[in-house]
């Protein structure tokens, strides 16, 4: 019997897991079970589970090798789904995307991208129901065809706007399990901070705001995460003047040192989803006035204390006198002129080396209607990109 015969065998177990395979921009909650495994009891005696471990991993390393680009990595995924010990074996086989540059498991998408290359990936907005959705580009001819990584809902509220972000494509809202983070505004749109769902780093502090506090009432699983953890802070120059040119944008990575632009640079690196709980965060006060609720978008980073955080500023454009228009090189990434359009380098501010300023660290622009393309690298992460490009979606009174 062939390994991949084995692999069709198990698909029925499959969906126990939270597996589903039925098509290729199925949400990414078809892997969000790699870091949240329950086995059942009949399977951890099975004779999947017993097999010798060096013949074991000699055949999940195979799998793995053969498999390096989706749709067929499902197989690893689904590898990774057959009992406790795959899964275990499988996790220390499959690379993050800073070594390998593949997107494989849910946790890929918290990790730093690959050096030296940009990970190409695209999004698609619906003015219906004011969603966008991520996908990783499978084809780079088209942009019809990838595998569905993030989504993002946009929630206007009186003072700020919210884009809440899931790994699933359809519960796009706080109160799923596949909930990751969110991106919030504030009046004007020209201020941003990016929150994740999860602790970044040891020792993060968590935001509370009135949406932790009614997750907390409803009593859901402690599986759930509903803290805001401040991991990047994004900010549009205002257009005083009105005068027609680019958007100025800075974005601030809280967890990210300037250094990890540099060769043998190191940023952070998640290897599984740290759960929290409101009632083990760190205590905080919760006020009840709106001004006070926004405190946390006008003040500073968390991490302020300690300096050389990453700083990130657009690319200047120049004029191009025969097109009239700002231009910069996507390489052929970008084909429809947009105010939207970005190009992210390390700013000058960070002291690093002139080489790595011109290194573009994340890009987005327009190639249709309400289609854009996302290509990012080291050192953050497609989460990260990802609510960056989102606030170049929001509507900003005071910047155009």
């Amino acid at each position: 019997m062939s390994f991949r015969s084995i692999i069709v065998e198990r698909k029925g177990f499959e969906f126990k897991f939270g597996y589903s395979m039925r098509s290729r921009s199925q949400s990414h909650s078809d892997a969000i079970a790699q870091d949240r495994l329950v086995v059942p009891d009949g399977l951890k005696q099975s004779c999947w589970a017993n097999m010798p471990p060096e013949l074991l991993r000699d055949v999940l390393m195979r799998i793995e090798a053969s498999e390096d680009s989706w749709p067929a990595r499902k197989h690893v995924v689904a590898c990774a789904g057959v009992c406790r010990s795959w899964r275990e074996i499988m996790k220390e086989i499959v690379k993050s995307p800073q070594v390998s540059g593949n997107l494989t498991f849910p946790i890929s998408l918290k990790q730093p991208g690959p050096r030296g290359s940009l990970l190409q990936c695209y999004i698609k907005r619906n003015h219906s129901n004011k969603t966008y959705y991520l996908f990783l580009g499978l084809n780079q001819a088209s942009t019809e065809d990838g595998k569905f990584l993030l989504s993002a809902r946009k929630c206007r509220r009186a003072t700020h706007t919210d884009y809440i972000i899931s790994l699933n494509c359809e519960d796009v809202s706080r109160g799923s399990d596949t909930y990751i983070g969110k991106l919030r505004s504030n009046f004007l749109g020209t201020k941003f901070t990016v929150y994740d769902a999860h602790p970044p780093i040891y020792g993060a502090k968590v935001t509370k705001s009135r949406s932790t506090r009614l997750v907390s009432l409803k009593q859901v699983s402690p599986r759930v995460p509903a803290g805001n953890y401040p991991i990047a802070h994004v900010s549009y120059d205002l257009n005083v003047l009105g005068s027609r040119g680019p958007r100025i944008m800075h974005c601030v990575m809280d967890a990210i040192p300037a250094s990890a632009v540099e060769p043998g640079g190191v940023a952070p690196t998640q290897t599984q989803f740290l759960h929290s709980r409101i009632d083990t965060s760190p205590s905080i006060p919760f006020f009840r006035s709106k001004s006070t609720r926004m405190d946390s978008l006008t003040s500073a980073p968390l991490t302020c204390q300690n300096e050389g955080m990453l700083v990130l500023q657009n690319k200047s454009p120049r004029w191009h006198e025969q097109l009239q228009f700002w231009c910069l090189n996507f390489n052929g990434r970008v084909t429809v002129a947009s105010v939207k359009n970005f190009q992210l380098v390390a700013s000058p501010k960070n002291g690093v080396s002139e080489q790595a300023q011109e290194n573009v660290i994340l890009q987005f622009g327009k190639v249709g209607k309400d289609v854009f393309t996302m290509d990012y690298q080291y050192p953050i992460s497609a989460f990260e990109a990802f609510a960056i490009c989102l606030s170049s979606f929001d509507t900003k009174i005071a910047c155009e």
